[in-house]
């Protein structure tokens, strides 16, 4: 789903909000060594910025960073971090120069600090393949400024909303919410569906369709499924360990004031798995 297209924004505060995504990022470094299994998924990424105007910032809540407290990258220029193993060796060359926003990773961590969420700015740390590796099938100029954003090594639900919560303000600064993860990571199944499809799979998909943009879900009830996902049919065999989901609920509560109910942007097999995307737009 492509979405409409919208006149200039400013690069500064706009009654416009900026959207506000939950992607997949793949296997490792697979969508940009052309791996086949990924082709949706790439086609995908190129095709959702298209319509949109160009951001002032990108802010990324990656699976793969977590801290004990919420922390923010604040290096003008991070260095990026192959943190995948066992690939071909130009996937340890690959580059993606974007330049950081260290007065946006002030803000954030301001932002949190000021609703009681303990944050801290990190000068030092790069940016990992949740980051990079996405961004360059969607922004391949690399000329937009990012800050990553980590999770919680709690891996609490509530929380995670509560950090989106707490950043809700940066939709109106023109800043794009990427939550970077895989709304199925169970990485024994992948490439395992057998001729009659993934029956666990699919429930837990249509369970999350229907929690994130189902019509006939309050957005009390909609908070209240996400923060109980575990309670969702078959969600600890698509999720063994869930840092894969929290970016999701980061962006569920960064969106939520506004609109609540996200749309289905991707819904289609990635490595034979059927993976979702959600847009807040």
């Amino acid at each position: 789903m492509i979405p409409e297209k919208h006149e200039h924004m400013d690069n500064q505060s706009s009654d416009k909000l900026a959207p506000v995504i939950y992607i997949p990022h793949g296997g490792g470094p697979l969508p940009i060594l052309g791996d086949k299994a990924h082709e949706n998924m790439i086609t995908f990424l190129k095709a959702i910025v298209q319509d949109w105007h160009q951001p002032a910032a990108i802010l990324i809540i990656s699976a793969h960073w977590e801290e004990d407290h919420a922390m923010v990258t604040s290096g003008s220029h991070p260095e990026l971090i192959y943190d995948y193993y066992g690939f071909p060796v130009e996937a340890y060359h690959l580059q993606y120069p974007a330049s950081g926003q260290p007065q946006l990773a002030k803000k954030i961590a301001e932002l949190l600090i000021s609703q009681g969420i303990a944050a801290q700015q990190n000068g030092q740390r790069g940016f990992d393949h949740g980051m990079f590796i996405p961004l360059m099938l969607m922004y391949p100029l690399a000329n937009i400024p990012c800050v990553q954003l980590s999770l919680l090594k709690n891996l609490n639900p509530q929380q995670h909303i509560d950090i989106g919560k707490a950043l809700q303000s940066l939709r109106k600064e023109n800043i794009l919410v990427i939550g970077s993860g895989m709304s199925f990571h169970n990485l024994k199944r992948f490439f395992t569906q057998g001729n009659d499809g993934d029956a666990e799979n699919d429930a837990f998909d249509h369970w999350l369709l229907e929690t994130c943009a189902g019509d006939e879900i309050s957005a009390t009830e909609r908070e209240q499924r996400l923060i109980e996902w575990q309670q969702a049919p078959a969600a600890r065999y698509c999720h063994p360990r869930e840092e894969h989901l929290m970016p999701l609920l980061v962006c569920y509560g960064i969106a939520c004031a506004d609109t609540p109910q996200a749309k289905v942007a991707f819904n289609a097999e990635i490595m034979g798995k059927k993976v979702t995307s959600f847009l807040w737009q």
